[in-house]
């Protein structure tokens, strides 16, 4: 069933039981990766650590390769921008839910709907001299109007939204009873207010339509974002073939923008959702590595079709047509996700038949599938097959592995030149200047290293020496953006204070008085020097430069970010829980 923006809200419910009746969910988000570096493993290296593959890049580019790509495959771009269902992550959706209730509690006349509210306004208006002959007429005519016994309602000439905001206002504090305000649109898109006579009881069932209005504006704007909210607080299973991608993107799409440090980024997203599964590393992982030649989503459906396997048969409801495999859709993200499902339920059941005695079906909850959850496939990364998002990631060796830097103008063929003496290497390019180049045997990494000591267009050093530079240059980098602020701030305020206590002694000699935050201590001239000497030399902790100085108040501020996260997590924790024990039989392995 095709759900587009048209249908979406009639079909909504429909979506809301497939959510609750379901065992998992198999997502694709057809994602193509793109390059914007100068070449196409620029953003793939095959050295790349987890974090450095996972770093948020919040551009919207189109490559003409993937455009080609996704237009040979018969992708419909009309239909994304003409019916793609609209989508809020949680801070807009937060921030339109707190411009509908301030507008309901100010009833402005900003907005399409607004309603007077009896008691908004307890005094009268301050009205611009300019517009005081305007709202003058104003009420004249609604003075008519109550006169009238034929006319029950008034419409008034367009006009600007300060004007419509002085009419509300007005009225609410002369008018809190007999007649409700509203702002329509004409044709051409101008705003203008209609005044009706109502009773109390009218006035409040079009204040509680008025406000179901505007519930379901809001609800019509969150959009699809409520689809991915009912999966994730569901806690269920959520399946993707190379589904990286898929998870990076809906979490900053849907909910808030990816942070930059792996560990923050890992708990984020198990927050959003608690149970992932990668089909593709489950296809690379025991017992079904050995049986698997080829792990691409479209070549494993195939095999997961033939002994020792045995596929599902799928029937699908009634009024909902399915999917058939004998005729591919592949790269229409519905198929891909469909047969994303069949290859896990596949590989789900084929573990059955480990047990004694052999189980033909293996449920979305079976303990025999725990070892595979959070751990999602990362391609083209020669030694790190997965990302852990339960803990830390794989360690491998790299001692094999050299970091180059050379001249712009130099070609593979130059580097496979500098190390021919050192028979098979690889080469996985950075950017136009560096690479990083694999060697055979560890042991010629010093050799190589001692070619370089004295080459002046380039530069050879160990994997871990430049794993250790770039640490340094992270934690400077971090160390000023995070704590020179606070360095700073901390200088300013000891000049100030500093400043004052001398003018205070100067001025004030008979009356030594320290003021802080907790009350007033008297302070002797030599210990108020010792004070502002030990603030100056950075022996007084944060705590107790707050507790004795009053303009350091602000140095808690920086504390806050520390909270964040955690605020984020208590936000998105879903409902469901996981166990914490899991099957030990087909353990991902932490060495390849």
């Amino acid at each position: 069933m095709e759900i587009i923006r048209s249908n979406f809200k009639s079909n909504l419910h429909k979506v809301y039981q497939a959510i609750e009746e379901a065992d998992f969910f198999a997502i694709d988000g057809e994602f193509s990766g793109i390059s914007d570096g100068p070449s196409v493993t620029a953003l793939t290296n095959g050295f790349d650590t987890p974090e450095e593959r996972s770093s948020p890049d919040v551009k919207f580019v189109c490559q003409s390769s993937s455009i080609d790509f996704l237009a040979s495959q018969g992708f419909d771009f009309n239909k994304v921008f003409r019916n793609g269902i609209p989508y809020l992550n949680q801070e807009e959706e937060r921030q339109l839910r707190e411009q509908y209730d301030e507008k309901r509690l100010q009833s402005n006349g900003a907005g399409a709907l607004s309603y007077t509210s009896p008691n908004t306004s307890k005094c009268p208006v301050t009205i611009p001299e300019d517009q005081k002959k305007f709202i003058d007429q104003v009420v004249e005519k609604i003075e008519d109007l109550l006169q009238s016994e034929e006319n029950k309602s008034l419409d008034l000439e367009p006009c600007t939204g300060f004007q419509r905001k002085l009419i509300y206002q007005t009225l609410s504090w002369k008018y809190p009873k007999g007649i409700h305000v509203e702002t329509l649109e004409t044709e051409k898109k101008e705003r203008y207010i209609v005044i009706s006579k109502v009773d109390e009881e009218e006035r409040k069932r079009r204040e509680q339509q008025k406000h179901a209005k505007e519930q379901e504006e809001l609800n019509d704007a969150v959009g699809f974002s409520r689809v991915i909210h009912a999966i994730a607080n569901s806690g269920k299973l959520v399946i993707g073939h190379n589904m990286l991608l898929d998870v990076m993107h809906t979490v900053h799409q849907f909910y808030c923008p990816l942070p930059s440090d792996l560990n923050e980024f890992k708990e984020m997203t198990t927050c959003v959702f608690p149970r992932l599964l990668d089909t593709k590393l489950m296809a690379s992982t025991q017992p079904f590595k050995d049986i698997i030649n080829n792990t691409s989503l479209a070549e494993l459906e195939k095999r997961l079709k033939e002994t020792p396997f045995n596929p599902p048969k799928v029937e699908s409801a009634e009024g909902f047509p399915s999917y058939d495999t004998a005729s591919e859709q592949l790269h229409e993200a519905g198929y891909d996700a469909y047969i994303t499902g069949l290859c896990f339920i596949s590989m789900a059941n084929y573990l059955g038949s480990f047990l004694s005695p052999p189980k033909i079906h293996v449920s979305a909850r079976s303990k025999l599938i725990e070892p595979f959850f959070n751990k999602l496939f990362l391609m083209r990364v020669m030694d790190i097959p997965y990302l852990n998002l339960e803990g830390p990631d794989l360690q491998p060796k790299r001692d094999h592995v050299l970091h180059v830097t050379f001249p712009k103008e130099w070609k593979t063929s130059d580097l496979y030149q500098l190390f021919s003496a050192f028979g098979n290497i690889q080469i996985s390019w950075i950017n136009d200047t560096s690479a990083f180049v694999s060697l055979s045997q560890p042991e010629q990494v010093p050799i190589a290293v001692n070619t370089s000591r004295y080459a002046e267009s380039y530069r050879i050093q160990t994997y871990a020496e430049y794993v250790g530079t770039k640490h340094e240059e992270k934690q400077i980098k971090r160390k000023w953006t995070e704590d020179s602020w606070k360095e700073v701030e901390r200088k300013r305020l000891n000049t100030q204070c500093i400043s004052y206590a001398l003018q205070n002694h100067c001025y004030h000699a008979n009356s030594l008085t320290a003021t802080s935050t907790v009350g007033k201590r008297n302070l002797s001239p030599s210990q108020a020097e010792g004070v502002l000497e030990a603030r100056v030399s950075g022996e007084i902790s944060d705590t107790e430069l707050e507790q004795t100085d009053p303009c350091a108040e602000s140095l808690s501020e920086g504390r806050k970010k520390a909270k964040k996260l955690k605020r984020m997590k208590k936000d998105l924790s879903p409902t469901g829980s996981i166990s914490d024990s899991s099957a030990k039989l087909f353990e991902v392995p932490d060495t390849w």
